[in-house]
């Protein structure tokens, strides 16, 4: 049988996470730590920050956007670039750019350390936005939005509230995660711009 790139990062994700549930000093091990980055050069935690979880609901959320947007993606990438192998690179570039701006904020700080595949996840979600500006989404299960309009949504959302710093919640990666997703596929063709601003000229609901 053969397996997609997205159920082996789903299948990768979800051991290490399991494995890792229970086992602070795992967590530790693999968790996004600026403070350590800086002191030890640990460079390797912007990658394995994305592979560990708080929890199961934290786990499964990801995993389940990933699972119905990923496969579809991948598709996509492939019939376009002619490789899915884009698609990994969008993905582990999404575990480690969206962290960056992070990174050089909390360097100092040692107790901050964060955990979650959300930036890589937030940038497959936002690459549909590129090719199909008015595909309908349901981010509340129950309430359909445009894609591009969730998108210009959920960007002002998570720069609002990244300011704003109110909660324990990465809103700065989840930013960058997205904008990682909406420039990735253009900077990969640049025609793909002329494209995606004729089909954002013509919107069906």
């Amino acid at each position: 049988m053969n397996l997609s790139i997205t159920l082996i990062i789903i299948i990768l994700t979800a051991l290490v996470s399991i494995t890792s549930f229970g086992r602070p000093d795992q967590i530790d091990k693999l968790s996004f730590w600026p403070y350590m980055i800086q002191e030890r050069k640990q460079w390797y935690r912007f990658l394995t920050g994305g592979f560990v979880h708080n929890d199961y609901m934290h786990l499964i959320f990801n995993m389940l956007t990933l699972y119905f947007f990923g496969r579809a993606m991948e598709q996509i990438y492939f019939a376009v670039f002619g490789s899915n192998l884009y698609f990994l690179l969008l993905y582990v570039l999404g575990l480690v750019l969206p962290g960056v701006s992070t990174y050089f904020r909390q360097k100092d700080n040692y107790g901050y350390r964060a955990v979650g595949a959300s930036g890589a996840v937030s940038a497959v979600l936002f690459s549909i936005v590129v090719f199909e500006p008015w595909y309908t989404i349901y981010p509340f299960g129950i309430i359909p939005i445009p894609a591009v309009i969730f998108a210009v949504l959920y960007l002002g959302y998570s720069w609002y509230m990244s300011k704003r710093g109110m909660d324990n919640i990465g809103h700065d990666v989840h930013f960058w995660g997205a904008v990682l997703g909406l420039i990735f596929p253009i900077v990969l063709k640049p025609e793909l711009f002329k494209l995606f601003v004729a089909k954002l000229m013509q919107p069906h609901f």
